[in-house]
């Protein structure tokens, strides 16, 4: 399965402009350009945490996609927001472990000027089926 085929196709992520610069071997890159419209208030050019947060998920599960190769839903998510985000963002993905039911994956997140601005931990279940796939594929319906 090829994660950017899954952000090309993600509306959500199409919406908020998010790039999937790669995804490999359960490493995944994606930046964020920065526009007004993801601005925290109209008064200031500061990113809003949401925009943050949602480039460390999709981030995040491209990287485990890119290891188990299929759909890993999002089961947990903590972030630390560490300094105000005032330009594009970029966020780095690594999958810690790959677990038989879930797996967790370290998440930086960085503006344009390298200044480490949050850092998260997510937790994805990377036992998921794929979609229509039937829980017990070895069986028939009856």
């Amino acid at each position: 399965m090829d994660p950017s085929t899954l952000t090309d196709s993600n509306p959500f992520a199409q919406y908020l402009g998010i790039e999937l610069v790669e995804a490999e071997d359960g490493r995944a890159e994606a930046q964020l350009p920065f526009r007004d419209a993801l601005s925290s208030s109209a008064h200031t050019e500061i990113v809003h945490g949401d925009a943050t947060y949602a480039l460390a998920d999709h981030t995040g599960g491209m990287a485990i996609i890119s290891a188990v190769e299929k759909v890993c839903p999002t089961v947990d998510m903590r972030i630390d927001y560490l300094a105000p985000a005032q330009s594009d963002l970029q966020a780095t993905a690594t999958v810690v472990r790959r677990g038989g039911q879930v797996a967790p994956v370290d998440i930086e997140v960085r503006d344009a000027d390298s200044t480490h601005v949050a850092t998260a931990r997510g937790v994805y279940k990377s036992a998921a089926r794929h979609p229509g796939e039937r829980a017990n594929p070895t069986t028939t319906p009856g």
